[in-house]
């Protein structure tokens, strides 16, 4: 038995329907194949139809895996109540949900117009709970199942200027609580997974200066950047059978920018001996 099969075998994923919101984006292809590699079934949710059934495409090139396409707008409950009846159609069940979709958007908040506001916590919170209500419905009927929310370290450190997106980020980790106090006793778990800096097309601007890259690094204990498959990675954990005692949980996944603070103090006298050597 090779590695990967090693791999697939420990986590128990195989032939789990497994429904993935936000799934054109960066993290969200990168969580898809991550879900392909372990053989679940898995349904790709976006209002960027077109993206995923290429996104599709390209996995069904290196697998046979179930991989379904729907098109929904977590923000609109009618949408989101018709991918869950198509999920019930097509298998059956629910046995995991990964509630990865979100927009962002720049925002002072002395500007800041309620409709903006609005837009932002409609996909970012709002389309969690109805995801989460959606799906959830299809696991309580079984009394198993997971789910796992994308939040972010922005939920614990307020990200200036993006609008409504740390409080947001925010109500998705206490939601994701919340949901695990409530249901775990039947049969549920909801744990949040909350990534540092993470390099995804949205986010390639902020790296094409090498310059603000190397100062991002240097804000992190891994001192790199990381990639959406580091995301990936944590979600097959928290998805999976391996992760069965682990609920209310949020992951931080930052490659330790959160404890990194009094590292980037000036602090003479206290200088990193690798620092004084590289100077």
């Amino acid at each position: 038995m090779n590695n990967n099969d090693l791999q697939k075998s420990w986590l128990n994923l195989d032939s789990k329907v497994c429904v993935l919101t936000g799934a054109a984006g960066g993290i969200g292809s990168a969580i898809a194949g991550a879900l392909v590699r372990q053989n679940a079934h898995v349904v790709l949710l976006d209002r960027d139809e077109q993206k995923c059934r290429e996104l599709a495409a390209e996995l069904a090139q290196n697998s046979e895996a179930d991989v379904s396409v729907l098109h929904c707008d977590i923000a609109d409950p009618v949408s989101v109540q018709h991918a869950a009846e198509q999920v019930q159609a097509l298998h059956g069940r629910c046995d995991v949900l990964i509630n990865n979709a979100s927009v962002l958007q720049a925002g002072a908040l002395e500007t800041l117009s309620l409709e903006h506001w609005n837009q932002v916590l409609s996909v970012n919170l709002t389309g969690y709970l109805l995801c989460a209500q959606a799906f959830g419905r299809l696991m309580l009927a079984r009394q198993s199942g997971s789910i796992v929310h994308i939040a972010s370290i922005a939920a614990h450190y307020p990200q200036t200027f993006s609008g409504a997106y740390s409080a947001a980020k925010a109500g998705v980790a206490m939601l994701s609580r919340q949901i695990a106090a409530e249901w775990g006793p039947r049969g549920i778990r909801s744990n949040a997974i909350c990534p540092g800096l993470i390099r995804t097309p949205l986010s390639a601007a902020f790296y094409a200066d090498p310059k603000v890259e190397q100062q991002r690094k240097a804000m992190t204990a891994n001192q790199r950047i990381g990639e959406p498959q580091d995301i990936a990675d944590a979600v097959l954990f928290l998805a999976s059978p391996r992760a069965g005692y682990v609920n209310a949980a949020e992951l931080t996944v930052d490659g330790g920018l959160e404890s990194m603070l009094m590292a980037l103090i000036p602090r003479p006298g206290f200088e990193s001996p690798m620092a004084s050597h590289q100077a």
